[in-house]
């Protein structure tokens, strides 16, 4: 059954992408992790049985066409512990072919040509930082393989690579050495996600975000803005720097057009909640229908709303950071 209208919430918000975790196995154990994933498990590479089957992702993903959602991301946990990331993509792109992964790399030297082969167009890798050590306090797990993975990735074309790095106190030393990286290679682009500590707790570790982007706005070479979200874009050497921060960011929720699902088959209309979950496993595909169009009811305006203990940004107010040597704290 085709021809379905797009989705769209009481706010109106158009759902236009899907997020879907494969797993929650993971062969890291970043110190900032919010349980999309679980962390280093003794067998990453043993499957287990609560993950969904390769088919029951492309019927999610045929009821997602249905509804004119235009693109797919992948993620965990770490999906390329799936044996089968491969036949998952290829599956899904036989209904829609915008498909992208988030991976954290370690894996992906090895697979980047045959997910392109199977219809993979980018990838999103996480690393935090280039200075092996701390990378491996961080994110427990050894850089040079995913330096090797963001390197593949480029030579087969799954571009753009967009680098995650989560800005927290441990981070924030390593912002200037990954722009520069990133300025001297082509199709790299840098993410600066801020750290959401209503999911880890460690309120601590979090820094200014304001002051980081009035930091890179006073040094980009030009500042561009984003349609969307009115996001601004900054340019250094050519190279793309953009700042992804939901926090206390009432803005950024009313831009979004994206919908979940969790790697059991269950629909969900944010990350940041879990009391909007709606299995589809069981389900013909006019309940996979119905679960979607009452997932997308059930979305709120702004996640925020659900947390009261942490005081709201005044960007206008943000003293400029200054970034701090390697071990140092930053000077807020």
């Amino acid at each position: 059954m085709l021809g379905l209208t797009m989705l769209s919430d009481a706010f109106g918000r158009e759902v236009t992408d899907v997020r879907i975790s494969v797993t929650k196995r993971c062969n890291f154990g970043c110190i900032y992790c919010h349980d999309e994933g679980l962390g280093p498990v003794l067998r990453p590479r043993t499957p287990h049985d609560e993950e969904m089957t390769v088919d029951e992702v492309e019927r999610i993903v045929r009821v997602a066409r249905e509804f004119e959602i235009r693109s797919v991301k992948f993620t965990g946990g770490e999906p390329l512990v799936r044996q089968d990331m491969e036949a998952i993509v290829d599956r899904t792109v036989r209904q829609i072919d915008d498909v992208s992964m988030t991976t954290n790399g370690s894996m992906l030297a090895h697979r980047a040509e045959a997910l392109r082969d199977a219809g993979l167009k980018r990838v999103n890798v996480s690393v935090d930082s280039l200075d092996p050590e701390a990378f491996r306090d961080i994110r427990k797990g050894d850089l040079h393989p995913v330096l090797l993975g963001i390197q593949e990735a480029l030579r087969v074309g799954l571009k753009p690579v967009k680098l995650n790095m989560v800005v927290f106190e441990r981070t924030l030393p390593y912002i200037p050495q990954m722009i520069d990286f990133i300025g001297h290679g082509d199709g790299l682009k840098l993410q600066l996600i801020q750290f959401m500590p209503e999911l880890v707790d460690h309120v601590q570790w979090g820094v200014d975000i304001d002051g980081v982007k009035k930091w890179l706005e006073a040094r980009a070479d030009k500042v561009l803005v984003r349609e969307m979200h009115h996001r601004s874009i900054y340019l250094f050497n050519g190279a793309e720097v953009e700042v992804v921060d939901p926090v206390h960011n009432a803005e950024f929720c009313m831009n979004c057009h994206r919908i979940r699902v969790t790697h059991k088959g269950e629909l969900k209309g944010c990350l940041n909640r879990s009391d909007d979950l709606i299995p589809t496993r069981g389900l013909d595909q006019a309940g996979v229908r119905d679960a979607f169009q009452k997932v997308v009811a059930n979305r709120v305006p702004y996640y925020g709303a659900y947390v009261k203990d942490f005081p709201r940004r005044h960007p206008d107010e943000a003293k400029l950071i200054e970034f701090p040597a390697a071990g140092e704290r930053a000077a807020l």
